[in-house]
């Protein structure tokens, strides 16, 4: 599928999980993807190598998103990746992934963990997203990754729910602002996923994984293929009249 040559996307947290499997997508559909990490060094290599490897074109940007200036370092390594791979400047799908999280209650979580997870998941994309707006060609596609803990109550994950509640409001709220631009403003809000983030508690152990499937109306664990599938309809022109949305992407965990 070549539906989106020519385009231009950034993909936040693209080391791993969601974040991977969703630039694979993009690249495979033809666009020139950026490839975000934190720490990932090596495994952002992979991916931008199994990209190329595929035919695709695709490079590793690096921005430390707990860091006050996070955005401006990303902005920063996307100007300089963008001019030596090629492509025409300009953004048409920022897919905003990156996350940091610890399970703790109300109790348990202490200021510097609250203080983290609000930097890397609510300010980081927003500031990405301010100052990418000059980037961002109309028409362009932006696309936040919540979490279903919006809708269901985790009290081990309290600051992490908080973080995800703020991502659907300005989803909404910036769908308003930027629609007179033609750029559409959506998110995707995964269940349980098998991912390196769970591998610890989840892979491996039979018991975990057939009480996650249960949690399902469809009654298995979701893969990270799952959501980006979903990121990658909202991203093309087939989704150009929804904005402004949160879809589920949880397999209908606890209906």
């Amino acid at each position: 599928m070549t539906e989106l040559t020519g385009k231009v996307a950034v993909v936040t947290g693209a080391s791993r999980g969601v974040g991977r499997a969703t630039a694979e997508r993009l690249a495979g559909r033809g666009a020139v993807v950026a490839v975000h990490y934190a720490s990932g060094e090596a495994a952002a290599a992979e991916v931008v190598g199994g990209i190329r490897a595929a035919g695709g074109t695709a490079f590793a940007v690096r921005a430390d998103f707990s860091a006050p200036d996070g955005a401006e370092q990303l902005w920063a390594a996307f100007d300089e990746g963008i001019r030596d791979s090629g492509a025409e400047s300009g953004v048409d799908i920022l897919v905003n992934n990156a996350a940091w999280s610890v399970r703790a209650t109300l109790a348990e979580t202490k200021p510097e963990d609250y203080e983290r997870m609000f930097a890397v998941n609510v300010r980081a994309p927003f500031f990405l997203i301010q100052q990418g707006l000059g980037r961002l060609r109309d028409g362009a596609r932006v696309i936040n990754v919540s979490s279903a803990v919006t809708r269901m109550a985790f009290p081990e994950v309290a600051a992490y729910s908080l973080t995800k509640g703020a991502m659907d409001t300005l989803t909404l709220t910036l769908a308003k602002e930027l629609g007179e631009r033609g750029i559409t403003v959506n998110a995707v809000s995964p269940g349980t996923l098998d991912t390196d983030v769970n591998a610890s508690w989840l892979r491996g152990n039979p018991e975990a994984a057939q009480y996650v499937a249960q949690q399902s109306a469809l009654g298995r664990v979701g893969q990270p293929e799952d959501v980006a599938d979903v990121v990658a309809f909202l991203a093309s022109q087939q989704a150009r009249w929804i904005t402004g949305q949160v879809i589920d992407v949880s397999g209908g965990a606890r209906l």
